[in-house]
């Protein structure tokens, strides 16, 4: 095992632990409000009340992270004008592992950056991607883990419900 997968493994495991020793934010229970450091400004989960926020936990190292962020730049175009608004938030603890992935990954979406892993430990997050779809009163109203293409429409369909959007 290399450098590189040692501290992949390492974060995994530590996102793992914090999730054990946390209770699980379920569907339901509001939202916990975060502050971290953005690409331009702070990001706060409370500047977007009165939107559903599509929260997506991602690293650089994640493959399905890389699969994600297209669709998620087509989410908010699709829905933005509707009340969505997207939230990356970034784990990597080297911020320029970060840097590379948004350079060879575009995301017209918001981008946050927790290295200290405390808005995962807050969420219970246990993997990557994981993503929370809150509702404007601040509910999470879905948890899904993982991404993959197949995914897409269902993932869509949550958030229509969400927004109130009726087909």
């Amino acid at each position: 095992m290399n450098i590189f997968a040692i501290s992949h493994f390492t974060l995994a495991l530590s996102i793992g632990a914090f999730a054990m020793s946390a209770g699980a934010i379920e569907v339901g229970q509001v939202a916990p409000d975060f502050e971290l450091p953005g690409k331009a400004s702070p990001v706060r989960l409370s500047d977007s009340k009165g939107k559903a926020v599509y929260l997506d936990f991602w690293a650089s190292w994640c493959g399905p992270c890389k699969q994600s962020f297209p669709w998620m730049n087509e989410m908010q175009a699709k829905y933005g004008s509707r009340g969505l608004k997207i939230v990356a938030i970034n784990l990597d603890q080297k911020p320029e592992e970060a840097k590379m992935f948004l350079s060879e990954n575009n995301a017209t979406f918001d981008i946050a950056f927790d290295q200290g892993g405390k808005t995962p430990r807050t969420y219970s997050v246990k993997g990557m991607p994981t993503s929370f779809l809150i509702t404007p009163d601040g509910k999470v109203a879905a948890v899904h883990s993982g991404f993959k293409p197949e995914q897409r429409s269902q993932l869509e369909q949550h958030i229509k419900v969400a927004l109130n959007i009726k087909d």
